[in-house]
């Protein structure tokens, strides 16, 4: 039996998806969790997960933050990205962190239904109308994306404020942290990413094109 754990911090939609995929599928069984953390314990409490089907703006995500754990996680788990967000950027980006596939909310169940297929196939799914504007993800993009499974999820804060221009004492506000422990974080940042400035952090994610 095919064993789905729907990701989603909205009951209704996991509701509404659970409905559709029993329909679609001869044999399922769902888990359900609402949070980062929560996706992380069940996947930790049920080994034989076929697919997950992610959200990215779960509480604790962060973005693409939640879809790294996960795959850094468990790597033998494929990811099925499911956002109302569908623009080719974001497709891009899904794919460098290493989902196996996207589908829109607002794709019709016999979409979602193929990519699930495809995915459980070892394949990769893109909706065909982005194939031609999602860009191909290169190998150092890939490579930096990996790295980033690395960083604690205070650090992937900090990092994508660094990324916008902002200063320690900002960070540090936004936050609501002390300006040594940001600096502390941007250490190890600047470990992780194998860079020495700030600069460099930039242009290292801007190849990834996360805000």
């Amino acid at each position: 039996m095919l064993k789905f754990l729907i990701a989603d911090d909205h009951p209704l939609f996991r509701d509404a998806l659970k409905g559709a995929l029993q329909s679609a599928f001869n044999s399922v069984s769902f888990i359900e969790s609402d949070s980062l953390e929560t996706t992380i314990s069940a996947l930790r409490d049920n080994r034989k997960v076929s697919v997950v089907i992610l959200d990215l703006t779960m509480p604790g995500c962060d973005n693409f933050y939640g879809l790294l754990r996960v795959r850094e996680s468990f790597p033998n788990v494929p990811v099925l990205v499911l956002s109302a967000s569908d623009s080719p950027e974001t497709v891009s980006q899904v794919i460098a962190f290493g989902a196996s596939g996207f589908v829109s909310k607002a794709s019709p169940v016999s979409e979602v239904k193929t990519a699930i297929e495809i995915c459980l196939g070892g394949g990769e799914y893109i909706p065909e109308e982005l194939k031609d504007k999602v860009s191909n993800v290169d190998i150092e993009a890939k490579d930096i994306a990996s790295k980033l499974k690395e960083l604690t999820p205070k650090q992937f804060q900090v990092l994508r404020h660094v990324k916008n221009g902002m200063m320690n004492k900002q960070i540090a506000d936004t936050l609501n942290v002390t300006e040594a422990t940001v600096k502390a974080h941007i250490g190890v940042i600047f470990k992780k990413l194998n860079v020495k400035t700030r600069t460099q952090i930039v242009l290292a994610v801007e190849k990834l094109q996360f805000d």
